[in-house]
């Protein structure tokens, strides 16, 4: 069902339920916290959504067409910019706790096992990121190679993982010059 479809409770649901997983994991939010949080009734929840799954499901879904839209435009729409630029932007997209990625990275530690129908949504990004990211390369180097953006993706997930360790000063800026220097 297209998210405009869905009607303001379902939606309200959705933006809940998104906000608790990126807060507090897949598994620490059931169902019962989802509908006091979006203030609905049970019945309602398992009208539009069927099941918790379902639910995870939508969720990263609608990360991950939040984020396409987004690196789509950086990438063809925002013809203005260097590689550089884009790459940076892409970067910063993604390397961000609060933003589309931080669910979908989520995703990968805590359902690949558990829910690994729905985790393939994550992968199918993650193989369409790393097609774009090798397609923007090769339109500036062609030797640039498909390992090339498989290590921009790595870089994305080192910045998250160190974001995620509140300890530990933020190292963004430094990760993504270090892997810019190749491509200077």
């Amino acid at each position: 069902m297209p998210y405009i479809d869905l009607p303001f409770r379902a939606l309200s649901v959705l933006h809940s339920a998104r906000y608790l997983f990126n807060k507090y994991g897949f598994h620490n939010v059931g169902v019962d916290r989802i509908i006091e949080a979006a203030k609905i009734p049970k019945a309602t929840f398992y009208n539009y959504f069927h099941s918790k799954e379902r639910l995870i499901e939508m969720s990263l879904t609608f990360q991950k067409d939040g984020l396409k839209h987004a690196v789509i435009s950086i990438i063809k729409v925002q013809k203005e910019l260097t590689l550089i630029e884009k790459l940076r932007k892409i970067y910063y997209l993604h390397a961000d706790l609060d933003g589309f990625y931080h669910l979908l990275f989520k995703a990968i530690f805590e359902i690949a096992k558990t829910h690994p129908k729905t985790y393939q949504t994550v992968v199918d990004y993650r193989n369409w990121l790393i097609n774009e990211i090798y397609n923007l390369l090769l339109k500036s180097n062609k030797n640039a190679s498909k390992q090339d953006a498989h290590m921009f993706l790595f870089v994305i997930d080192g910045a998250m993982v160190q974001l995620l360790d509140t300890n530990k000063p933020d190292e963004r800026k430094r990760l993504l010059e270090y892997f810019l220097l190749g491509f200077g």
